[in-house]
């Protein structure tokens, strides 16, 4: 398995053997600590997959695993990481935590000499959280390194996903750690091509409509032909959500 991988003075990657069309690279699990601390914050375990686990786990003592929301490809080891480490996991879906202490926005963990602000920043997913350092923020799926991210109707909700870019885009010049894909070098400048990229899309589906496309299915075929058609099926899942926000 790859070796952690120094981004910033406090993160560092390890990244899962998980790469797909919808996963890019893999999973990044994030490890964070303060120089001097020995024990360390885990974030997005990432899929159960014992190698990728153990490796993450040899980086600890791990103080605590946050999640930034359940989606599989970041939640799904999540448990067996627990048994090995000891910590708890913390989420904000009690479907997902080990132990008793969940999280919410505007929360302040401490641990591994860190003090990490939650932010709720949902839209990708209802649960999708945030976590924001002095000099970088972890988003999860909600920007991600390369490519633009699915809205995944009906539990994601593209008039929360807006307001939560509006909110990273407030964070300026701070490193973008993404759940997938490479780090980026400013919160504020994804965070508005997000949000242009956004614009665009629904201006293409106001036009698909208005041109005689009455499914999903169909707007996608047109908004969506220059996509690689295994990213379909997420298309689809976003184009309902932005036909809900044009309702």
């Amino acid at each position: 398995m790859a070796a952690p991988r120094r981004v910033t003075g406090t993160a560092s990657v390890v990244l899962a053997p998980n790469p797909g069309p919808m996963t890019l690279d893999g999973t990044n699990t994030w490890i964070l600590r303060a120089p001097d601390s020995q024990a360390c914050v885990v974030v997005d375990p990432g899929p159960e997959h014992e190698d990728h686990l153990v490796t993450v786990a040899s980086c600890g003592p791990v103080a605590t695993i946050l999640l930034t929301h359940g989606h599989v490809d970041h939640s799904e080891g999540a448990s067996r990481l627990a048994a090995l480490t000891g910590a708890p996991v913390r989420a904000l879906d009690a479907a997902h935590r080990l132990g008793d202490e969940g999280l919410g926005e505007g929360e302040v963990v401490a641990a591994a000499g860190l003090e990490i602000r939650v932010a709720a920043t949902p839209g990708h997913s209802s649960d999708s959280l945030s976590f924001v350092l002095p000099d970088a923020v972890l988003t999860g799926d909600t920007i991600l390194g390369r490519g633009t991210t699915v809205v995944a109707h009906p539990d994601g909700v593209l008039a929360d996903y807006l307001a939560s870019l509006r909110r990273l885009r407030e964070l300026g010049d701070v490193t973008v750690l993404p759940g997938h894909g490479p780090e980026l070098p400013s919160a504020g400048v994804a965070a508005s091509q997000y949000l242009a990229h956004r614009e665009q899309r629904l201006e293409q589906v106001r036009e698909a409509v208005a041109a005689g496309a009455t499914t999903a299915q169909q707007i996608v075929e047109v908004v969506y032909a220059d996509v690689d058609r295994a990213l379909w099926p997420a298309a689809t899942l976003s184009v309902r959500a932005q036909l809900e926000y044009l309702r």
